[in-house]
């Protein structure tokens, strides 16, 4: 049953998973409190939620701004069970997804000062409700399931920002991802596909390229493999475009790899700062390096729209009830995910 609240003055209980940083596995499942719903607010009946590394990094104390009792989570996507005073009522049983991006701003190029994410400071999704301002809200796709749906936002957004909206991939191109195995680097693979490139991707699993080829990449390469870049420039004469979230030490092999003329973006840094940088290649050869992060409302709007067109189902690794958000947890930490790990909100 879907109701509309409307001055309705109650604080609903839900169950959630929170971070509590007393507690040896750090989060813990538990009953919260909702605050009321605000007059352009929507409260939305969660199905699924997944797991982003900003979830484990929260867990492991390695996020700015972390606060224990707060609903960890970004992903998410239910079906809208009351509304605010403001908002237009039609939403109310209308099945969505949520955009996580908050407070992007006016500036399509970079994100303002006030932007945050879903999930800290603010409570996140991995709960059985979650409460957003109603500009968060897009009608769920309709070929996707619940969980491919949830398994979406985040590393949907970051995907799609970065290869289309940043790299400027177009159809023909040589696209390499690297890391293919995380939420991101699979969507971005998937989304040069359908945009027509011919693509390469990376990884130090074999199980984890075999999916690749899976899903239609044409070249794939183990980075631990010393020859990989002669290899991977033999069969593809170099990359037009490189989506990456690693840089560290791995960014002289990127710059080798690179065509003249080539765009590097970088949506992370897990690798850290790298101790060498090849300059004159750089400029000799025209290279681009491009950060990039997340994306914005419009981003949101297009990656959608994207999905939509070419049928793009996300890659989803295993589906976890709440109660087992400890061992979902700890699979993201070992890193032995093969696409998103989803929790099941509701039975």
């Amino acid at each position: 049953m879907y109701i509309s609240l409307r001055n309705l003055s109650i604080n609903m209980k839900i169950q959630g998973i929170v971070l509590d940083r007393e507690k040896s596995d750090k989060i813990e499942l538990r009953e919260v409190a909702l605050p009321l719903l605000g007059p352009t607010e929507v409260r939305v009946a969660l199905k699924a939620a997944a797991l982003n590394h900003r979830d484990e990094w929260c867990r492991q104390g390695l996020y700015p701004g972390l606060a224990d009792g707060v609903i960890l989570g970004s992903d998410g996507a239910g079906v809208v069970e009351a509304v605010g005073a403001t908002v237009d009522p039609h939403w109310v049983g209308k099945e969505v997804i949520i955009n996580p991006a908050l407070d992007w701003g006016a500036d399509e190029g970079a994100q303002q000062k006030s932007f945050s994410i879903l999930g800290m400071p603010r409570h996140g999704t991995l709960a059985t409700h979650v409460q957003v301002d109603q500009n968060r809200l897009h009608e769920k796709p309709e070929h996707l399931s619940w969980e491919a749906a949830a398994a979406l936002p985040l590393a949907g957004l970051t995907a799609y920002r970065a290869l289309m909206v940043q790299g400027g991939c177009v159809a023909g191109e040589q696209v390499l991802v690297t890391g293919f195995g995380g939420g991101v680097a699979q969507f971005a693979a998937q989304f040069a596909l359908a945009a027509g490139a011919i693509v390469s991707t990376s990884s130090s699993s074999t199980e984890k390229l075999a999916k690749a080829r899976e899903v239609g990449v044409q070249h794939t390469f183990q980075y631990t493999d010393e020859q990989w870049v002669k290899a991977a420039l033999a069969e593809t004469e170099g990359y037009h475009l490189i989506i990456d979230s690693a840089m560290g030490d791995t960014l002289a092999q990127l710059i080798k790899v690179a065509r003249p003329g080539g765009r590097l973006v970088f949506y992370g840094a897990t690798r850290g700062n790298p101790s060498g940088f090849d300059a004159r290649k750089v400029f000799w050869s025209q290279l681009k390096l491009i950060g990039s992060t997340m994306g914005s409302d419009a981003d949101f709007s297009a990656m959608l729209d994207f999905v939509r067109e070419h049928r793009i189902q996300p890659v989803v690794d295993q589906v976890f009830g709440m109660e087992e958000a400890v061992e979902a947890f700890e699979r993201m930490k070992a890193g032995a995910q093969l696409g998103k790990i989803v929790i099941r909100t509701r039975r």
